[in-house]
């Protein structure tokens, strides 16, 4: 046999090596072709980079610095006047505060009230424009002395609500609209008192409410480490052992295995713990894996897809995580995301 002939079949059998390997581990995260996911699957330590923000940066990651998606506010300036504040109904957040314009406004949890303090600033305050304190006026269940102002890093003065210093978002485009509402877990519309709106109405809820919301949980996840729930909005979804709705990340990869939810990120999505292979239900074992993060600590993955709980998911069955950034999604029993909006209150973002 000449070295040419040689030297070809080499090479055929390294490829047919090469295949056989890829395949393997294909199959080894559940018989799916990532190669031909429409979840553009990158190699590790290749592509967008969430730059330790970790709730789904834009499209250049690190813009937005955690703070909620940057587009559509202008850079730099403070935004309109606040005019005549008012209190409007939101669905499950009960009576937020609004601007003259009907727009919802926002403090920020990193702020300080006493003495008041703005944490906000460059690209956050792009995304989130501060109010001017110039010509805002308190309206019936306002208290006008609750009213202030706060000298910005810049010298501006920007408004406060009982001490809070007080914000728009940029993606609430209409009058009604709370898309800012849990953002990062750390933005919330404001209360009539510069508390979180939708507080005070979760405080008045009857003690007989708490044991059916229980016995909810229970009934979601019986015994089980993963199971499945059933949403009005989005359908059946994956849940943990108490009944909380579990997450995926669009900038992590299932294959191969790359982590974007790291640093910062991880204040706010927490990862799974992994599951015991005989307490699943209504989700293919098969789907259901452990995988390492690279500080060493293991993570329940559906799918080959790292899973993590949402801290802005206060009760068994919410779903605020959903959409966040247009990088989170929750999972189907299919292993699948569901991209489609909840409707439930605080989802909207």
């Amino acid at each position: 046999m000449s070295n040419r002939a040689t030297h070809v079949n080499r090479r055929q059998a390294g490829i047919a090596v090469i295949a056989l390997t890829v395949l393997a581990l294909t199959s080894a995260c559940g018989d799916k072709d990532y190669a031909a996911s429409g979840d553009q699957v990158q190699p590790a330590g290749q592509g967008a980079s969430d730059n330790g923000s970790g709730y789904g940066a834009g499209a250049e990651a690190g813009k937005d610095g955690g703070y909620g998606a940057a587009g559509g506010a202008a850079a730099g300036g403070p935004g309109a006047a606040a005019k005549t504040l008012a209190l409007k109904e939101a669905p499950g957040l009960g009576k937020v505060v609004t601007d003259g314009q009907g727009l919802t406004l926002y403090r920020f949890d990193k702020d300080t009230p006493k003495p008041p303090k703005s944490a906000c600033d460059g690209d956050c305050a792009s995304t989130w424009p501060p109010v001017p304190a110039d010509d805002a006026k308190a309206t019936t269940g306002i208290n006008a002395a609750d009213l202030g102002s706060v000298t910005r890093s810049d010298g501006s003065k920007q408004l406060t609500l009982g001490g809070w210093p007080v914000y728009r978002y940029a993606k609430d485009t209409a009058p009604g609209d709370t898309k800012g509402q849990g953002v990062g877990g750390t933005w919330f519309a404001l209360a009539a008192d510069g508390g979180k709106a939708g507080e005070a109405a979760a405080e008045k809820q009857p003690e007989a409410d708490e044991a059916p919301a229980e016995e909810a949980s229970e009934a979601a996840a019986p015994g089980a480490d993963v199971s499945v729930a059933e949403n009005g909005q989005l359908g059946k979804i994956i849940v943990d052992g108490k009944g909380r709705t579990l997450y995926r990340f669009t900038k992590d990869s299932a294959w191969p295995m790359k982590f974007a939810c790291t640093g910062a990120c991880l204040d706010t999505w927490k990862p799974a713990e992994p599951a015991d292979k005989d307490k699943i239900e209504g989700v293919p074992a098969k789907l259901i894996t452990t995988v390492k993060r690279p500080d060493g600590t293991e993570q329940l993955a559906v799918d080959c897809w790292p899973m993590y709980l949402f801290k802005g998911d206060k009760a068994p069955g919410d779903v605020n995580g959903q959409g966040v950034k247009g990088t989170w999604f929750v999972v189907g029993p299919d292993g699948k995301k569901i991209t489609k909006s909840a409707a439930a209150p605080g989802s909207s973002y």
